[in-house]
């Protein structure tokens, strides 16, 4: 008997998790955008969403959505042990398993991602300050650091996205000069 899960439903489960606790694909890409425009001054917003999605694809991010959010409702629904339920439900500095898991799916990414990764964890920028603030009755312990993690990893691809379309316009420029 074959239980497997079929690949487009675990997608749509971790986009509905995010949507559940009020992130959205543009809430990442405005980080994306953030981290970028200083790059490419012309860097639309359509690039940054699309980037978002594409790392969204990865069955690796959408299993550490999966297992984060599912211990962040755990926490708060009271259901962990302890000590784990006032670690996870407190957020404490020291634990890291919640860096850990959001930075597993950055190495894929390259340096930009995992230097992109440590500021976006460090400086909380855009919907991660909230999902960070504990403000309320939601635990997003994990929640944050996917989310910079999405944003990282979004960011570097668009990057290098960026710098291969720059240089197959160069060659076409070099090209055509030798040609005309």
């Amino acid at each position: 008997m074959n239980n497997r899960v079929h690949s487009k439903d675990v997608k749509q489960a971790a986009l509905d998790l995010l949507r559940k606790r009020g992130v959205t694909i543009q809430d990442i890409a405005e980080i994306v955008y953030k981290m970028q425009s200083p790059y490419k001054p012309d860097l639309s917003m359509t690039a940054c969403v699309e980037s978002v999605e594409a790392v969204l694809d990865k069955r690796e991010v959408q299993h550490a959505l999966l297992v984060g959010i599912e211990l962040d409702i755990l926490a708060e629904k009271k259901m962990l042990s302890e000590p784990l339920q006032s670690i996870v439900e407190n957020d404490e500095g020291l634990f890291g398993c919640d860096e850990t898991l959001a930075l597993g799916s950055v190495f894929g990414y390259g340096s930009i991602a995992v230097t992109t990764f440590g500021y976006l964890d460090k400086e909380k920028v855009g919907i991660v300050k909230k999902l960070d603030s504990k403000i309320g009755s939601h635990v997003n312990t994990f929640l944050d650091d996917l989310v910079c993690s999405i944003a990282a990893s979004a960011s570097s691809r668009l990057a290098h996205r960026l710098r291969d379309l720059e240089e197959a316009e160069e060659e076409v420029e070099q090209r055509e000069e030798q040609a005309g």
